[in-house]
């Protein structure tokens, strides 16, 4: 289930919420007929972007590359991506729902689609072109209905299994590794269109609402909720599982957190950490499992660590000197963060199946085999790839964001003083 990311909401140059620099806000007389009598007043400043917010949506998506093609079962351990994404979220949503609600959740959804949708038309006219038909799965009209999903992703897109590759390019079964880490679009989609309703809560009990999630995990794990509808049973099961992370982000934003004492987050987030850890290694996580093998566990860990990561949050509005360094590629993750994690599985396969065609050299295999088995080759050359991706398909956030598309935005151009252009309709 581990997968990344997502949306960001942010067009990776500045601003803290993906409006292009506001939160409903926006300098004295920016906006046509404002009043006059305004200007002598202080203007309202933009608020700048949290940069510790940015630099952990980047380790994040990084991770779950690492992760995929690693599958090492102490990664999610170690930083939990899709707990840290859905709190980054959460946070943004609850900024946002300053405006109208009907307003935010229909700039989201038009910042999550456009991407989906350019995926789709690809992989789906390429399933088909390899004989993916309504007869595949028996019920034509389900099919044709199930196929909805790919334009509106309320439950997870079908796609073909079995579907074979490209020989020597594009292993086999590409299509489950394309639809595989879809089930976060779907995810976020229903915490997007909730978040109007959980923040009314949240203002009201606040951390009654926020653990009951974990609540509702902790009986999924137990068996006393049975589902008999797949579909429903998943997004009940990533709902419980990250809904507390979520509820977490927005609480943050709502200054929750803030309330509390400084000594109790830091004494009471490790003691739940251990107790998920505990219940992981009495659940096989010993024995080969990861913690999404076991989602109560990833629940309350995930619960703890983005606990802490907020508790700690400096709100840095200029990078520390140690990661000035780091600046464009961060920014570049974050301005691409959809593109990267829509298209990072097949680029994973793509990057090992041309690998794998080394050891058609008799000279290599004999004298540095160890290299040819080797993982940390095929991590560079997906990255390769998924810069290629970024290049071809990056721009459609741009579009659905409403911006002048641009092929490789690490903001270099902005510091170079270009204009920027087309703020009036950034906002989502």
């Amino acid at each position: 289930m581990s997968a990344p990311l997502l949306p960001t909401d942010t067009d990776g140059t500045d601003g803290t919420d993906g409006t292009n620099g506001t939160d409903g806000t926006v300098p004295a007389g920016g906006r046509d007929g404002a009043d006059n009598a305004s200007r002598s007043e202080p203007a309202v400043r933009r608020p700048a972007r949290d940069r510790y917010f940015d630099l952990l949506r980047a380790v994040a998506l990084f991770r779950v590359v690492l992760y995929h093609l690693m599958g090492w079962a102490w990664l999610p351990v170690v930083f939990p991506s899709m707990g840290v994404m859905f709190a980054l979220a959460g946070n943004l949503m609850a900024r946002s729902l300053k405006r109208p609600a009907v307003q935010v959740v229909r700039g989201r959804m038009r910042r999550l689609l456009p991407p989906l949708w350019l995926l789709g038309a690809i992989s789906v006219t390429g399933m088909l072109a390899q004989g993916w038909s309504p007869d595949d799965d028996g019920y034509p009209g389900w099919w044709f209905l199930h196929l909805t999903f790919w334009v509106l992703p309320l439950s997870d897109p079908p796609y073909a299994e079995g579907v074979a590759g490209i020989q020597g390019v594009l292993g086999e079964d590409w299509a489950s590794e394309l639809a595989g880490p879809l089930w976060y679009i779907r995810a976020y989609l229903w915490f997007v269109l909730l978040s109007p309703l959980l923040l009314k809560l949240l203002r009201v009990r606040p951390w009654p609402v926020i653990v009951a999630p974990l609540v509702l995990s902790a009986v999924l794990e137990a068996g006393w909720l049975s589902l008999h509808s797949e579909r429903i049973d998943s997004a009940l099961t990533d709902f419980s599982t990250f809904g507390a992370c979520w509820l977490l982000g927005m609480a943050h934003q709502q200054g929750v957190l803030k309330r509390l004492p400084q000594y109790i987050v830091p004494s009471l987030a490790p003691l739940v950490a251990a107790f998920a850890l505990w219940y992981a290694f009495h659940q096989g996580f010993k024995s080969g499992y990861d913690l999404d093998s076991i989602p109560f566990a990833q629940a309350v860990w995930s619960f703890a660590t983005v606990l802490l990561l907020l508790h700690i949050s400096p709100s840095w509005a200029e990078w520390p000197s140690a990661l000035r360094r780091w600046d464009r590629l961060i920014t570049l993750l974050n301005s691409r963060a959809v593109t990267v994690y829509l298209w990072h599985n097949v680029c994973i396969l793509t990057a090992a199946t041309l690998y794998d065609r080394l050891w058609g050299f008799e000279t290599l295999e004999l004298n540095v085999p160890w290299l040819l088995e080797s993982s940390w080759p095929v991590l560079a050359l997906t990255w390769i790839l998924i810069s290629g991706c970024v290049l071809a398909f990056g721009w459609m956030e741009d579009i659905a964001a409403k911006r002048r598309p641009r092929l490789w935005p690490d903001g270099s151009s902005n510091r170079a003083g270009t204009p920027r252009r087309g703020r009036s309709h950034a906002r989502a």
